[in-house]
């Protein structure tokens, strides 16, 4: 069986979830929970970055990071479902699936500067920089919202989703008084998509 090494604070960890149940292989996949701050964690003998999500294969290789892990998804399942056929389309997902993934980024580097750094030594400038990112995305997304394709749900939606819902857990939604259409589109997103609230850390 496969085994996927993630955190359910991961936000990366939230978006291969949520690809593995759109394809329906969720039941083919184990969960296991990793530290990526404690060196006797194995995950750094699985994957020598020590990041997550990875993913282990039954052939004992892994993959990482989470853009890998979902190319392999699709090109498992064939459907196009998570990334769709057609050059226009595919290129327009994996544009949508780049920007949230980038959003992720930047709140991700306000939330470690804050963490792993003394007080004293955080930088305002670097915390302000990496929010003009977040901001700027949340304005193009909102701009340009995921289009939905059938059968499923496709990775330039799940990723948006992830990132929204980080947003929610670490800044307290905040983003949620200045962007009332990405609001919708997440609420309609979750109805779609249950295994978005099963995935909330």
């Amino acid at each position: 069986m496969r085994v996927l090494r993630t955190s359910p604070a991961s936000p990366f960890g939230r978006k291969v979830r949520m690809a593995i149940d759109a394809v329906g292989l969720t039941h083919d996949v184990r969960i296991v929970a990793a530290d990526t701050t404690d060196p006797a964690d194995d995950l750094r003998q699985q994957n020598p970055l020590g990041k997550i999500p990875t993913l282990l294969l039954e052939n004992g290789e892994a993959l990482f990071d989470s853009r890998v892990i979902v190319e392999y998804l699709d090109a498992l399942d064939g459907r196009g479902i998570l990334v769709p056929h057609g050059t226009e389309r595919r290129i327009a997902v994996l544009r949508q699936q780049a920007l949230a993934d980038g959003l992720l980024d930047a709140a991700l580097l306000q939330v470690y500067e804050r963490r792993f750094r003394p007080e004293t030594h955080q930088l305002a400038s670097w915390v302000a920089h990496q929010q003009g990112k977040v901001e700027r995305a949340l304005d193009a997304l909102s701009a340009r919202l995921p289009d939905a394709f059938a059968p499923g749900p496709n990775i330039g939606e799940i990723a948006t989703a992830a990132a929204l819902g980080y947003l929610d857990f670490r800044f307290e939604g905040q983003w949620r008084a200045t962007h009332p259409l990405l609001v919708q589109w997440l609420g309609d997103f979750a109805r779609r998509v249950p295994m978005f609230d099963r995935t909330a850390p």
